[in-house]
């Protein structure tokens, strides 16, 4: 269970989006032979992948608004400014590198199963481990400045859209890294970047920024009230441009039906965030995030929060049931999609998904628990 110093509205939302992500993962597992792209192309993505694809559009941006937040309040542990920027760096620094060495490890072998690896996928927890070394140096700024470089990056980042560079140029590697989604090569290795880092840093900024919203000098109806307006700021800023259709993504068009134009409307590139996809996003993380806070202490925020306070060991245990579950379905009934396994019934992804929640919720609870009562194993704090 959550330790008594947790803010189970953070551990609650959390938990919520990794219910979404585990949801998304089922979908990658045994429906990649409907596999949709980024964006979505809506006259051939059934409503049912559709919808389930959008609710795991979540999961990476409030996971890493979050963690942002997570780090100022680990460093307001500390009375003194300059001890708790220093130790927010520092922290923000190792665990940093842990989640970078964790992808390209433990996380990269769970979806290929390939060692040593042909190809590495340069995924969330990559973005999340070097939008956090950014941040281990960005904490030193003055908190307005903080705030103001994160806006441009998630606001300005789509002006960018229209810069390439070739293989062979020299900024083809740390362009690939940071803004466009490419393949490197190292020592014979192929290396995909799935999520360019530069609009993740700047998320991740916002949500150091708005720290103090959750400190002590803040009362909570004023925190609530704060998270209320961002939320609706942002979704409203969604709803201007993305009628408008000027700027912030590709630009949505009528569809054969209502329901077709209307998942037009909502089809938002991830990789990387578009700014309508941030704007809808973190408007809608923003929400929950004010919703739960209006709630705390209902008993079934509880799981949601148990599922929050252990999120890593949730992530690396869940990727390796669903990879053994995988392999066991094509030990038993071969492959029926091609050269995979996959479901027809899009039903059985939302019976899979629940089945999984409840079946993997103690082996989760064990650990949350597990970190709360050994905090003197320094480890734990980095799953």
């Amino acid at each position: 269970m959550p330790g008594a110093g947790r803010l189970q509205s953070i551990d609650a939302l959390r938990g919520l989006v990794m219910l979404f992500m585990l949801l998304d993962h089922v979908r990658e597992t045994f429906y990649l032979h409907l596999q949709v792209p980024d964006p979505m192309v809506v006259a051939d993505t059934p409503p049912g992948l559709f919808f389930p694809r959008m609710l795991a559009h979540l999961c990476a941006p409030v996971f890493v608004f979050l963690t942002g937040l997570g780090a100022y309040l680990y460093a307001s542990r500390h009375a003194d400014a300059g001890q708790a920027r220093a130790a927010a760096s520092g922290f923000l620094w190792r665990r940093g590198l842990f989640l970078v060495l964790l992808e390209v490890t433990v996380v990269n072998f769970a979806w290929t199963f390939q060692f040593p690896p042909a190809k590495v996928f340069l995924q969330v927890i990559w973005a999340i481990g070097l939008s956090m070394l950014a941040l281990s140096v960005l904490v030193w700024l003055p908190r307005q400045a903080l705030l103001l470089l994160g806006a441009v990056l998630v606001a300005g980042h789509n002006l960018l859209d229209g810069q390439h560079f070739p293989a062979g140029h020299l900024l083809h590697a740390p362009w690939a890294i940071l803004h466009d989604r490419g393949w490197l090569e190292l020592a014979g290795v192929q290396l995909r970047t799935s999520y360019p880092v530069l609009p993740w840093i700047g998320v991740i900024a916002l949500g150091y920024g708005i720290g103090p919203w959750f400190g002590r000098a803040c009362a909570g109806a004023q925190r609530q009230h704060r998270l209320l307006v961002a939320g609706a700021a942002c979704l409203l800023g969604f709803g201007v441009l993305r009628t408008l259709n000027v700027y912030g993504d590709a630009p949505w068009q009528a569809g054969a039906s209502t329901l077709h134009t209307v998942m037009s409307w909502f089809n938002v590139t991830k990789y990387p965030p578009s700014l309508l996809f941030l704007l809808l996003t973190l408007g809608v993380g923003l929400l929950l995030l004010h919703a739960f806070e209006a709630r705390a202490g209902r008993p079934w925020l509880q799981p949601l929060g148990t599922l929050g306070a252990a999120p890593m060991f949730f992530y690396v245990l869940h990727l390796y049931v669903l990879k053994f579950m995988y392999l066991a379905a094509v030990a038993v009934w071969g492959t029926n999609q091609g050269q995979l396994f996959g479901l027809d019934h899009l039903l059985w992804l939302w019976v899979l998904a629940a089945v999984l929640a409840v079946a993997l919720y103690p082996a989760v609870r064990w650990f949350a628990a597990l970190k709360q009562r050994r905090r003197d194993l320094a480890w734990l704090k980095y799953l």
